[in-house]
């Protein structure tokens, strides 16, 4: 019972910005099952409606909004469509990433413009129109970023994708005292190699074995693990003073330096 009236979401409402993908989908569900009820937000509207319908068959009420997360206007489109269905926005969960292995010297611009946009500066967006959505119901509310342990250790291929995700863990630290006085708080998680569909293109066996020789747990997440993190971050009595913070979950990725 204690750990129940600790951690359930009854009456949140969950925007989950990238939730058709496999990660921020097991975010959504663990939420879900919290008692949260889900919009998922997606530039892929089949992914999208997907997971909105297993959220709708198994947990609770869910909704699917195609959204580009690196337009404005998209997003707030979205937060319209949310407050029509919903009435109200607690929890945003900034998922939506894009990743490439390109050579350094061969990144080009639009390359490097896309990742950003699509990594960074949706996240911009998203807490500018949903933090003032939350401020405006004036009950405080839980923005989740999601980083990477590249934020952290320089990563060999994955460059721009890796500065994006630094960009994240500032943006993250600074909207966390721009809206504290709003009681809303900004953390991120920074998850380790999780066998997702973003990095699958460059884990070959090499990589594999390099990743795996560099995390003391010697084994890849699984998305069902990033769960607790959410949960926690989510809900206000289990993390009412916690903000500012990059919560690593990788297998101890970033313990080792030799």
């Amino acid at each position: 019972m204690y750990l129940n009236e600790m951690f359930k979401l009854d009456g949140k409402v969950a925007a989950v910005v990238g939730g058709g993908g496999v990660l921020a989908g097991a975010m959504s569900e663990g939420i879900a099952k919290g008692g949260a009820e889900i919009a998922i937000l997606d530039i892929n509207l089949d992914s999208a409606q997907k997971q909105a319908d297993v959220i709708r068959s198994n947990y609770g009420n869910s909704i699917a909004i195609k959204t580009d997360a690196s337009k404005k206007e998209d997003l707030k489109k979205a937060e319209e469509k949310i407050i029509e269905e919903f009435g109200r926005i607690d929890i945003v969960i900034n998922a939506p990433g894009i990743n490439s292995s390109t050579p350094f010297f061969k990144i080009e611009e639009s390359e490097w413009d896309k990742i950003l946009d699509v990594n960074l500066k949706s996240m911009f967006f998203s807490s500018q129109i949903f933090a003032d959505r939350m401020i405006k119901q004036d009950e405080g509310g839980s923005i989740i970023n999601i980083s990477s342990v590249s934020s952290i250790l320089p990563l060999s291929k994955v460059f721009t994708y890796s500065i994006s995700k630094a960009g994240v863990n500032n943006l993250t630290r600074f909207l966390a005292r721009e809206f504290a006085p709003h009681k809303i708080r900004v953390n991120a998680i920074a998850p380790g190699f999780f066998p997702a569909e973003q990095n699958r293109r460059i884990l070959t066996p090499e990589r594999v074995e390099s990743i795996l020789n560099h995390t003391p747990m010697k084994r890849f997440g699984e998305p069902e693990e990033l769960i607790g993190a959410v949960l926690w971050l989510s809900s206000e009595k289990a993390s009412g003073f916690v903000t500012g913070t990059i919560i690593h979950v990788d297998g101890g990725f970033t313990t080792i330096t030799i």
